[in-house]
């Protein structure tokens, strides 16, 4: 365990011999609901793991906990070939400092501040989409020499620390989910969005954007997350806008004052990977590393289900709860 609440660590295990193994579709299942119930897990040192084998590795554990057969690979309706340093590979998202740095402007140093808050980049891969992602996994190959650090927090915690009146409001609600962030860096290097299917027949066109629920049941365990948090969400249906703001920066803040539902992943080596499910965790790149190297990877993203809530699910610790009564008995 990386934390009590959050992520697992595998140093010794090898991905690509799972892949090749006897039994590996139970072994990548089993992964698969590791990863659903941990939230995130971490490899060292994949040095065997190759981008086809990456995106196989997401694709078979969809599969293998029952996503559905129109689901695939995400494409980015940005982030992929046209873009400069974007790679060739419509399926991988490159993960690149450079590509940041010519996107938003020249590298400023850090004794200088920057009026960009850390806050603003949290985020669950690609909400905008009608049926967006269940897995993703970051393979960095580049790494600086101090800095870039990945932070990741639990939506299954926000929600068991709100209170029964406030789960009440929010159950059966749903969000408008957008990304002008896209759309500036769109407008501002002249790019085009990819409008044919992106990992699924309903995630075409643009605009980026979506109905999903704020309360979200994850389908491999049954438990309630807080969907509706990160730079995605921008209102929430049915309320006035004032209070849409507030309970939306509120559950932000939930993430942002309770460091013990987040844990930090510091990149040690080239072939780090990271696997999370984005139904129930948000996630934050640290970007404090400009003046000690390049930060370069590669990021497959899958594609899930449409969202849903299931007023008869529980809450992790419900769950959890449940399973040790089992156990004993």
């Amino acid at each position: 365990m990386v934390t009590p609440t959050v992520g697992t660590e595998f140093p010794e295990a090898n991905l690509v011999e799972m892949l090749n193994a006897p039994n590996s579709d139970e072994l990548l299942r089993d992964l698969a609901i590791t990863i659903s119930r941990r939230g995130v897990v971490f490899f060292r040192g994949q040095n065997n793991m190759t981008n086809d084998l990456q995106k196989t590795l997401i694709q078979r554990m969809g599969e293998l906990v029952g996503k559905p057969k129109e689901s695939t690979l995400h494409i980015h309706p940005v982030l992929n070939p046209q873009r400069a340093l974007g790679g060739d590979d419509l399926h991988i998202s490159t993960i690149n400092s450079k590509q940041r740095i010519m996107a938003q402007g020249k590298s400023v140093p850090r004794d200088l501040g920057n009026a960009r808050q850390a806050l603003e980049s949290w985020h669950s891969d690609i909400q905008s989409e009608q049926v967006p992602s269940d897995y993703t996994c970051l393979r960095l190959v580049e790494l600086p020499s101090v800095g870039g650090d990945t932070l990741w927090a639990s939506g299954y915690e926000v929600y068991d620390r709100i209170s029964e009146p406030m789960r009440k409001l929010l159950e059966g609600k749903t969000a408008n989910y957008t990304a002008p962030f896209f759309e500036k860096i769109i407008k501002m290097k002249n790019l085009q969005v990819y409008t044919d299917a992106r990992g699924h027949p309903e995630n075409v066109g643009n605009p980026l954007k979506a109905v999903h629920p704020v309360i979200r049941t994850n389908p491999v365990t049954g438990w309630k997350s807080v969907f509706s948090i990160g730079a995605y969400p921008g209102s929430i249906n049915g309320l006035t806008p004032p209070e849409s703001e507030m309970i939306l920066n509120w559950l932000m803040d939930m993430v942002l004052r309770n460091h013990d539902l987040q844990c930090r992943f510091r990149w040690q080596g080239p072939n780090d990977m990271a696997i999370w499910d984005n139904r129930s965790m948000v996630h934050n790149a640290t970007m404090d590393y400009d003046e000690f190297g390049d930060r370069f990877g590669y990021r497959v993203c899958g594609i899930g289900e449409k969202p849903y809530f299931d007023p008869n699910s529980k809450s992790m610790r419900e769950g959890l709860a449940e399973e040790a009564k089992e156990e004993s008995s």
